[in-house]
């Protein structure tokens, strides 16, 4: 349990993704991002957009550097990475906003792959599995609603009756994450199917393709004012959906069981890359202190500047700590045993980050806040990262009930 370390196998992988992400993804990320839209399409990706993109992948899997989180799904026989090791590539792919896909390890499509390949029958793999892991399409997974309060995970209001050998879905899902790219091809929705059931088994997870009659995107959520185009967090509306009857994964009633077996590593992976932020925002914060000069002195020599760096560096390292400890948790006894430590980061991670992400922001002055830094927007993707997955709220009554239970008779 002690043992934090990445192993000597994903040692030189860490290393070569560190260089690659450096000297080749890096370059590409400005010009990548201003081809938005320039067709007259935000949801369409440019020719340009699409070079870049296509040809960093197409050099990511010469290079080895694919598919970390199920190689075994690729390559039989193939030993799964763990979860200590991920964390480690994972906080290297949270400090470029291009990374996690090129080495086709974005979310949602890395939980989406692991529903698939733990539930899906091999035509399911077949036709959804395969292409997701070739990185031809893209996916999207449905879970959170407008109208319930989707704080607690079993309040879903979505419902699939079976029709024969057809499921009926009705009903609508927001902050559907993917659902936007004009790639995304399949949705993992959480639909309410067993409502006389225990609590924990009314639900269930139904793949839908996402050209089947009755799918309507509503539009993009927008998030600080951005719609985050191509991608998209999008609002759908399922009206009368029909799939058949073998679409329903593990089973009727089974979706919960099925989520939070998903969410687990989920919040494992967007604790690292969050980690990789606050290592960027805390970058950029030294280097313009010691870069600009008021009254007389570098910025880092005013104020308690020192004590910001200090902080930022304690808080980082009390983060990466906390995560790793979590995902070596998870490798030892399992997501289930581990789920006070999961909660522990999924509340405290999210939350130092924004506040390095805000003193870099302060450091830079108005021009924090501009398109001239990234901070601007690594604040904003950061600040859903405290709802998404289970709000604060949620995650700190776990802790506290599980701490509590100590003293409990």
């Amino acid at each position: 349990m002690n043992n934090l370390q990445i192993s000597d196998d994903y040692q030189p992988v860490l290393e070569h993704v560190k260089s690659f992400i450096k000297e080749k993804i890096e370059p590409m990320e400005e010009e990548f991002h201003s081809e938005v839209g320039k067709d007259g399409d935000r949801w369409q990706y440019t020719a340009r957009m699409t070079e870049i993109l296509e040809g960093l992948k197409d050099e990511a899997k010469k290079e080895g550097l694919w598919n970390f989180f199920l190689p075994n799904a690729q390559f039989p026989g193939a030993p799964r990475i763990s979860n200590l090791d991920y964390a480690y590539l994972a906080e290297q792919m949270g400090m470029s906003s291009m990374a996690p896909e090129v080495f086709n390890c974005a979310a949602p499509d890395t939980g989406n792959m692991e529903v698939l390949e733990r539930y899906g029958n091999e035509a399911q793999k077949e036709q959804w599995l395969k292409p997701l892991m070739n990185g031809e399409i893209r996916s999207s997974y449905a879970m959170t609603e407008p109208n319930v309060a989707s704080s607690d995970a079993t309040n879903i209001s979505t419902r699939a009756e079976l029709d024969g050998e057809e499921w009926v879905i009705n009903g609508e899902k927001y902050y559907s994450s993917g659902a936007g790219d004009p790639r995304c091809k399949i949705i993992i929705c959480m639909v309410l199917t067993n409502p006389d059931a225990p609590k924990h088994s009314r639900q269930s997870q139904i793949l839908v393709p996402m050209d089947t009659p009755g799918v309507e995107k509503l539009g993009a959520m927008h998030v600080f004012g951005s719609d985050d185009a191509p991608l998209g967090h999008m609002h759908l509306r399922f009206t009368n959906v029909r799939v058949p009857k073998e679409n329903c994964l593990l089973g009727p009633g089974r979706g919960f069981e099925i989520s939070q077996g998903r969410l687990g590593p989920g919040r494992i992976h967007h604790c690292m890359r969050l980690i990789g932020q606050a290592e960027k925002a805390l970058e950029l914060l030294c280097k313009r202190g010691l870069s600009r000069i008021a009254f007389g002195k570098e910025l880092i020599n005013l104020g308690g500047n020192f004590d910001v760096v200090a902080d930022s560096r304690i808080e980082i390292e009390t983060a990466r700590l906390l995560t790793l400890k979590a995902a070596r948790m998870m490798d030892l006894v399992g997501n289930k045993e581990a789920r006070g430590e999961i909660s522990q980061i999924k509340v405290y991670v999210p939350n130092i980050t924004l506040k390095i992400i805000d003193r870099a922001i302060q450091m830079h002055g108005g021009t924090g806040v501009s398109q001239w830094t990234p901070l601007a927007k690594m604040w904003a993707n950061a600040r859903p990262m405290r709802l998404l997955d289970g709000p604060d709220e949620v995650h700190r009554m776990v802790v506290a009930r599980l701490e509590l239970l100590k003293y409990q008779n």
